[in-house]
């Protein structure tokens, strides 16, 4: 049974800056399915993908991987036994616990998990890259250079998944999609305390763009077409082609 996620239930002084620590990687399998609409639609998809676009001898990448849930995906689709996962996260809270979930998993894909900031990352021979709400995280002018250096690393045919929170320049559609995500996680039993004071210890840690910017971006570094394949209010899957 997974850990409730009870971080925000209770009034604090003040919030500080939302951390991957131990903390939230107890909770966070609760966590993200009750604040990301469609999380496990996500999930099952990119195994999906994956099996789909794999090339033989090559590395499947899952940038940000948290608990391994998008790698325990690709695990469970992949047929090429001669590819390999690596699986990255800074924190290492997560990976510890990531690494006990991959041990459990009877999957005889070798995954190699590695505790780096994805941006200090060397993508090499990959056929599949996976970026699931990750990019929000890292400095918006740091986020150009890290596409260009998967676009690089992708054999040609080779896929990029990339999940994401949005923004929307039109204040009516802005308002609306926050306000439906609030519902959303309402009806799954968070409280106006516990969203508010998440949201505020986010600020200024969790920096969303346009769905235009993220095309544009992706377009830039090479690709030859990104599109929205899933969305649920304000949080978007694209799939980029190389």
């Amino acid at each position: 049974m997974k850990d409730k996620d009870l971080i925000y239930a209770n009034p604090v002084n003040q919030t500080g800056p939302f951390k991957f620590d131990d903390t939230v990687a107890k909770v966070f399998p609760d966590m993200i399915i009750r604040s990301v609409p469609g999380y496990n639609t996500i999930i099952s998809a990119i195994g999906l993908l994956a099996a789909k676009f794999v090339q033989p001898g090559s590395a499947c990448y899952d940038l940000g991987c948290s608990l391994g849930a998008a790698t325990i995906s690709m695990r469970h689709h992949i047929d090429e036994k001669d590819c390999h996962i690596i699986a990255v996260d800074n924190s290492q809270a997560m990976l510890q616990r990531c690494e006990e979930l991959i041990t459990q998993d009877p999957s005889p894909i070798n995954v190699e998990l590695v505790e780096s900031d994805i941006r200090d990352i060397n993508i090499e021979y990959a056929s599949v890259v996976v970026i699931n709400f990750t990019l929000q995280f890292i400095p918006i002018n740091d986020r150009q250079d890290l596409i260009n250096k998967i676009y690089q690393g992708l054999l040609p045919g080779g896929i990029l998944i990339l999940s994401e929170k949005l923004a929307f320049t039109d204040p009516a559609q802005e308002s609306l999609q926050t306000e439906m995500h609030h519902l959303f996680k309402t009806a799954n039993g968070y409280s106006q305390l516990e969203i508010s004071q998440k949201r505020t210890a986010l600020e200024n840690v969790l920096i969303p763009e346009t769905l235009e910017q993220h095309q544009q971006r992706l377009l830039d570094s090479g690709f030859n077409s990104a599109e929205v394949w899933f969305q649920y209010f304000n949080f978007a899957s694209l799939l980029a082609l190389k």
